[in-house]
């Protein structure tokens, strides 16, 4: 039990909301709060109550502390963290005119090729947002929304991205970050603002966005009285700015972009993503050159088919996840969903190499590598977009940062290993997004740097893994499969 201040970190993912109580001093994780969140959807659809994700917020801070035994009036703080890219639209009165689109919502992949023609093609687009529009980006599904529910697009009075829509509910203020805001296809990565151009062809009034707070540190509000009375918190707590999922995480491994690049992260989730900290602009077409929290940049590749699509593989032979043997010859692409990177919305499953002698244990294993190899070939472009050669000995031996929750699975974390030959540093804590937020909201109440504030912390440190030899044979055979596939069988 903590007898000082502390602050609240929130993490409002795509299934759940997770509310992390910290020592504002130690950092130390006295409890986590969690509350689920609906998502429907079907072909191609995802789809929440942006009401839903409030609700969730306040159960989970309650959770928290009472699981803490702190008292409300300890909480000097708190800040969100949001999954990135949905698309919330409000009324006047601030409520949701309809469920947000979630980032894994693809139908709008055909608005994404038409953005991309109409300014001029990808490289257009990277020279202004730093990415190229897809189905995930905010707004391609604003366009989606414009083009399939004119009506409900024409009330909008405000357009928020989650983590804004939260922030707005603790404190009044209609603001977001340069992360977050890095995300949507119509902020301007370079001049760190929203692009008039880009608004004008989305026909989407600059008036009817959040403000853009300097960083996602900064205090912008406290607690209203009546969030407040429904967090069960004093009023006057600070509000922090907030920021995306990735970013927060980024500022919980207290990654800080102090040179070409700093530590780079594969997080094994719903979702796969890599990326790392860089004070250099990173322009490719493959990755998303998103603003990081302390004003560096922080590029990211993203694959939208990792834990739960191997789960589900799993599910279907029967299987425990940790039942998994290597691949023996077979490969499975599980692009369930769909897929992000490579940018093949309308893609499927695909199972090569089948044999009789073929085991359950080999069939899941290949499940492992088609998505560890998804993940780690995005890496690899993000390292050639920071200016780094993938194939030189001095960035193969970079250790990689390994979080999420595929992270503390062990067919997941020597999947990794043996596909990448890499050192692997798994962090202890096992939230990071909530503890990025956390030192978020520590930094709003004292004025630190939260990268500076979460390193202190200590909260990136782990378990060192030392490298393996990586299985070239098993890349090779997936890379060949997938470069013959991508143009004709996933298209």
């Amino acid at each position: 039990m903590s007898t000082g201040p502390v602050v609240i970190g929130v993490d409002s993912s795509t299934q759940s909301t997770k509310a992390a109580v910290v020592d504002a001093e130690t950092g130390a994780l006295l409890a986590l709060g969690r509350a689920p969140h609906t998502v429907t959807g079907a072909e191609g659809a995802r789809e929440s109550d942006p009401e839903g994700w409030w609700t969730a917020l306040g159960r989970a801070v309650a959770d928290a502390l009472r699981q803490a035994a702190v008292p409300p009036a300890a909480v000097t703080g708190i800040a969100v963290a949001g999954q990135q890219h949905g698309l919330v639209v409000l009324d006047a009165g601030g409520r949701p005119l309809r469920p947000a689109l979630l980032w894994n919502d693809t139908r709008s992949a055909p608005q994404a090729t038409a953005l991309t023609e109409a300014l001029g093609g990808p490289d257009a687009w990277l020279a202004r947002t730093g990415a190229v529009p897809v189905a995930s980006m905010t707004a391609a599904k604003w366009q989606w929304l414009r083009a399939s529910e004119p009506a409900v697009a024409a009330r909008a009075a405000a357009v928020r991205l989650p983590h804004d829509f939260l922030t707005e509910r603790l404190c009044g203020t209609a603001v977001t970050d340069p992360g977050d805001a890095s995300g949507t296809c119509w902020y301007d990565t370079g001049r760190a603002a929203y692009d008039p151009e880009l608004l004008a062809l989305l026909g989407l009034d600059a008036a009817l966005l959040p403000a853009v707070a300097p960083t996602a540190g900064t205090r912008v509000g406290t607690l209203t009285r009546p969030a407040a009375d429904a967090l069960g918190l004093p009023a006057g707590v600070a509000v922090a700015a907030g920021t995306g999922d990735n970013m927060a995480a980024a500022v919980g491994l207290g990654l800080g972009g102090a040179g070409l690049l700093d530590r780079p992260v594969v997080s094994l989730g719903t979702s796969g993503t890599v990326f790392a900290a860089t004070r250099t602009r990173p322009v490719s077409p493959g990755i998303a050159g998103f603003a990081a929290a302390d004003g560096a940049f922080l590029p990211l590749g993203c694959t939208l088919n990792c834990t739960l699509a191997v789960d589900r593989i799993a599910a279907l032979l029967g299987l425990d996840r940790e039942d998994a043997a290597p691949g023996d010859g077979l490969v499975l692409l599980p692009y369930l969903d769909g897929e992000r990177t490579p940018d093949l919305p309308h893609a499927t499953g695909l199972l090569t190499g089948l044999r009789h002698g073929s085991t359950p244990g080999a069939l899941l294993g290949a499940a492992y590598e088609g998505a560890v190899f998804t993940v780690l070939r995005a890496l690899d472009e993000l390292l050639a977009a920071c200016g780094l050669d993938p194939a030189a000995p001095a960035v193969r031996d970079l250790p990689l940062r390994l979080i999420g929750g595929g992270a503390r699975g062990r067919a997941w974390t020597e999947t990794v290993r043996r596909l990448s030959g890499r050192p692997l540093v798994v962090p202890s804590a096992t939230e990071l997004v909530a503890l990025g937020a956390a030192a978020l909201a520590g930094a709003a109440v004292s004025g630190a740097e939260p990268v500076a504030l979460a390193s202190a912390w200590g909260t990136g440190e782990g378990r060192e893994l030392a490298p393996v030899e990586r299985d070239e044979e098993t890349w090779r055979r997936i890379a060949d499969v997938l470069d013959r596939a991508a143009p004709t069988l996933l298209a």
